[in-house]
């Protein structure tokens, strides 16, 4: 058979798998989900973003106490060490005093022998003491080293405890990154209108909320004035408008939520705890209708968001990724209650609440909107 033949019949093979090929069906664009069913989605991993955030914030404070006790712990270590080489030193001295004064004959017999009984009486005193001397100075030894183990052995276990919590803060500094990563990859799906209906719809549902609250008899109609320490955290809290949420922030540039309240309330000569979580957990609990400025509205059931009240229905906060520092509607998010930082404090018996410019009450409180399609990525 010729090399052309061949050339021939393989040139007809090829054509004829094409031929025979199934065509491959045209591709059917899937249908768009309901704008609702996006909305519940994205608020879901929003709320886990915020959740991985509020529990990374809690390592991190832990881990600076740890770091702290590590430290006051080594401190500790190196002055117990002074003082056992010092108690070892003194005791080395008497050991050879002992050695070289020692005679071999018992005090007894060197008082029968002396020639001055008084002067011998008196030498055993002086020797007596001596000893008393010696004895106290095994015991500090003895103490000393009691302490310097006991020390050395809290100083490894802090140590570990710090390693440890290292590691955990990692781990959920990478838990939160994923999350992000999951809304920025959801906004990037979704078009213009989409993003734009999502805004519109949680606005609607922002002032639904908001009506039944009020309507509801929940919140005061009235609002009381804040103590001296709560003006000064909302008036704190007011300054911090327009500028931008970052996860794990607590100022002066950025803030997250849990950041901008606990930095508020520092702020005011009040500390408070650093999150959401152990605000609601630590802090006396005030119900709605009467709240006053300054108070901390805590959200979902986990209390994963917290925001500050800031009066007539409203609250100064830290939203979420993509977001800036605003004034919101209080029933923005599910509430689950209020705190208040200083129960025992008076109210002041004038007050005129900040200014609050117009724009910090604009734009969406949701931390998304059509201009501004995805969340800023976490360094």
């Amino acid at each position: 058979m010729s090399a052309r033949f061949l050339r021939l019949a393989c040139t007809a093979a090829v054509a004829a798998q094409a031929v025979l090929a199934p065509v491959p069906a045209l591709a059917v664009p899937e249908p768009q989900r309901p704008v609702a069913e996006l909305l519940t989605d994205l608020q879901q991993l929003y709320r886990q973003a915020e959740q991985a955030t509020e529990t990374y914030n809690a390592t991190e404070e832990r881990l600076q106490r740890q770091r702290a006790e590590v430290t006051r712990l080594d401190d500790e270590l190196a002055l117990a060490r002074r003082s056992l080489h010092s108690s070892r030193a003194e005791a080395g001295r008497l050991a050879r005093q002992q050695y070289q004064s020692t005679s071999g004959i018992s005090p007894y017999i060197r008082l029968l022998l002396a020639r001055d009984p008084q002067h011998a009486l008196d030498e055993g005193h002086v020797i007596g003491e001596l000893a008393r001397e010696r004895a106290r100075t095994v015991g500090r030894l003895a103490g000393d080293e009691r302490k310097q183990a006991d020390l050395a052995r809290k100083a490894r276990k802090a140590f570990d405890t710090r390693l440890a919590l290292a590691d955990a803060e990692k781990k959920q500094r990478d838990e939160v990154r994923a999350r992000l990563s999951e809304v920025e990859r959801m906004l990037a799906a979704l078009t213009p209108d989409q993003l734009t209906a999502l805004a519109a719809l949680e606005q609607n549902r922002t002032a639904d909320a908001q009506r039944r609250l009020t309507t509801s008899g929940s919140l005061s109609a009235t609002t009381p004035p804040p103590s001296q320490e709560g003006d000064r955290a909302v008036r704190y809290a007011v300054q911090q408008l327009g500028k931008p949420y970052e996860w794990g922030a607590a100022g002066p540039k950025t803030y997250d939520c849990s950041g901008l309240t606990s930095q508020a309330w520092d702020h005011a000569g009040t500390p408070i705890p650093r999150t959401s979580q152990e605000q609601w957990a630590a802090l006396p609990h005030v119900p709605l209708n009467q709240l006053r400025p300054g108070d901390l509205v805590v959200y979902f059931p986990e209390a994963t968001h917290v925001a500050l009240y800031l009066g007539g229905g409203r609250v100064v906060q830290a939203p979420r990724p993509g977001a800036k520092i605003k004034v919101s509607p209080i029933a923005a998010n599910p509430i689950l209650g209020a705190v208040r930082p200083d129960p025992k404090a008076r109210p002041l018996t004038r007050y005129t609440p900040p200014t609050v410019p117009k724009e910090a009450t604009e734009g969406p409180d949701e931390g998304f909107n059509p201009s501004q399609p995805t969340a800023p990525t976490p360094t």
